[in-house]
């Protein structure tokens, strides 16, 4: 089964450039700690979710790329060819000369409609050349104007046109200091359409990332490419095939092969017994963690503790919240390593921030007018505040 992805402005198309160049670079290595046999199993599943494949036997990412303005679209382009290892289709960009000058409204409003059918053209291409399609996962970042508010458009019409797909969106939260002025309109606006819409949000803090390059990598100048790979880098970690069941040795079919959707129970139903050490230690509450094991010994890893009860909420029991998947090939030369997905209480600080931030300005009517003249009116910035402010309230209680 295979992904198509769709890479939305600026950060969208960086990061969705590191992030193939990742899948390649991994599915390429000599051995990865496994048998010659299953090294090139893996290498075919990889590259069936990932690359179709033209005459010259060059890799072609699944992969269509959205912008405003060319200047970034170019570079890409001409990165991925000069590799000579994989490279873009020739017909699977679109871009035109003037941006979203970091306007959410402008992005969504204006560019979303005016070149909807050229963009969903783009994407039914790369469907059709699908054996069978998976879902979308749709790269974009929530600060700007092109990934945030044109991705939040392209997003609901995924939904409308393949509904029976996954929508993934990999998100980019935006530095706290901040890089607009905007960044927080920008985000909450983003954050409350893809709610709609969005089968799953992958969340990417900047501040986090930026940490790891520092104080994990100790990079002394840290730019927006180290950032990137470290994000490919975790997202490969993710994507890249795992074994479809205990014991197996077949490689799911299904890159995103897990329920995404989470149903709270229905009032009056006895809720499961809890360990009141959750609270005091002050952990983050989870509804769903996933491991994936990669490497060496992945069948004999100690997983005990995200069994703990503690962890999850009092209506979930740890079986039905928790899963791992396991492969004993290698990521990316590394003889053995893990990566967590988790859907907790870890994003609430980060929400809750920039939802007050966000108030704030439109308390005070600061750049409103930026909006409403795009046709986002202030009842809309009153919903995407309403329903963010239930998201935040539903995490506190679990």
């Amino acid at each position: 089964m295979s992904i198509v992805t769709v890479q939305l402005g600026q950060c969208g198309n960086q990061i969705g450039f590191e992030v193939f160049d990742a899948l390649y670079s991994d599915s390429h290595c000599p051995q990865g700690l496994c048998s010659k046999r299953e090294n090139e199993v893996y290498q075919a599943s990889c590259k069936e979710r990932f690359f179709s494949e033209e005459e010259n036997g060059v890799p072609i990412a699944r992969a269509v790329l959205v912008d405003m303005e060319p200047k970034v679209i170019n570079q890409t382009l001409s990165k991925a060819a000069q590799s000579g290892r994989w490279k873009y289709g020739q017909h699977s960009c679109f871009c035109q000369k003037q941006g979203s000058g970091n306007n959410w409204a402008y992005g969504y409003s204006v560019h979303g409609p005016r070149h909807e059918e050229s963009i969903m053209n783009l994407i039914q291409n790369e469907v059709e050349k699908c054996d069978c399609l998976s879902g979308f996962f749709i790269i974009m970042s929530m600060a700007g104007g092109t990934g945030s508010g044109l991705g939040a458009f392209i997003t609901q019409n995924l939904q409308d046109h393949y509904s029976n797909s996954l929508k993934m969106n990999q998100i980019i939260w935006p530095y706290g200091t901040g890089e607009v002025i905007v960044q927080n309109y920008n985000s909450i606006l983003t954050l409350s359409h893809l709610y709609r819409s969005s089968d799953a949000l992958l969340v990417h803090e900047n501040d986090a990332v930026h940490k790891i390059c520092a104080k994990l990598m100790n990079i002394k100048q840290i730019s927006f490419s180290d950032i990137n790979q470290v994000l490919a880098h975790q997202l490969g970690s993710v994507f890249q095939p795992t074994y479809s069941m205990e014991g197996s040795y077949h490689y799911r079919r299904n890159p995103l092969g897990i329920d995404w959707q989470v149903r709270p129970p229905l009032s009056g139903l006895p809720t499961l017994g809890k360990v009141s050490l959750n609270r005091e230690l002050h952990f983050n509450t989870s509804i769903a963690n996933l491991v994936i094991l990669r490497g060496k010994d992945v069948h004999s890893a100690d997983l005990g503790g995200f069994k703990d009860p503690a962890l999850y909420t009092s209506w979930l029991a740890p079986v039905n919240a928790f899963n791992v998947w396991k492969t004993q090939r290698a990521f990316s030369k590394y003889e053995k390593s893990a990566a967590l997905v988790s859907n907790s209480q870890f994003l609430l600080k980060p929400l809750d921030t920039i939802v007050g931030k966000a108030w704030n300005m439109f308390a005070s009517k600061a750049y409103i007018h930026q909006y409403t003249k795009f046709g986002i009116e202030e009842e809309d910035f009153l919903d995407s505040f309403t329903l963010l402010e239930q998201v935040v309230a539903s995490y506190c209680n679990l």
